[in-house]
């Protein structure tokens, strides 16, 4: 018997229906009572902790970008696309979901392409009392602005030539690469966002 929204409530008509159909009365009360018994209640302690995972990587993703800005990017403001912290998060949430240690088994080396070229940001180690089982590779992308490099030129011949001026735009995509440390295959997942 599949269990449709029309046959989920104890409707009489619905039941009526079904005896007309040949159905015995026993067994149907008893299918509509273990249909109400096996619907598990969603495990509230896990949502929560799985939201507060993930706004904790999010935390960590911006604060890696933040201390990247002025060392190794040398701009002053990276702008970021709503959410994108957040999608890349989950991702990293999904991805670590079938490992042994889960997320406390990864290392993630965090990457930013600009023209063609990848240029090394950090590396955040989730749990360093666990022995890495998996590593995720993330990389950011510039957005491809003409204005923005266009604004860059013409404020770089004036009197704001600081290196510091530079407003740095990141695309809402970016690219997401797992690769299994102790795997007899040694898999490779590649995700473009």
């Amino acid at each position: 018997m599949v269990a449709t929204g029309s046959l989920s409530t104890k409707n009489p008509a619905s039941i009526s229906e079904l005896l007309d159909g040949g159905y015995h009365p026993g067994s149907l009360l008893s299918d509509f009572d273990y249909w109400d018994y096996v619907v598990p209640e969603p495990n509230l302690n896990e949502v929560v902790f799985e939201e507060t995972t993930c706004q904790n990587l999010v935390k960590m993703l911006e604060n890696c970008l933040s201390k990247s800005k002025q060392t190794k990017l040398g701009c002053s403001k990276v702008l970021v696309p709503e959410k994108l912290t957040q999608r890349i998060a989950q991702d990293v949430l999904r991805l670590s979901s079938t490992e042994p240690c889960g997320l406390r088994g990864c290392v993630m080396h965090v990457n930013l392409e600009i023209e063609n070229v990848c240029k090394k940001l950090d590396r955040i180690v989730c749990d360093a009392s666990v022995v890495p089982t998996f590593e995720l590779t993330l990389v950011f992308k510039q957005e491809n602005c003409s204005w923005t490099s266009l604004r860059d030129f013409f404020f770089s011949r004036g009197r704001f030539s600081s290196g510091l001026r530079r407003t740095l735009i990141l695309s809402s995509g970016f690219r997401l690469v797992k690769k299994k440390l102790y795997s007899l295959i040694g898999t490779t997942v590649i995700e473009e966002c």
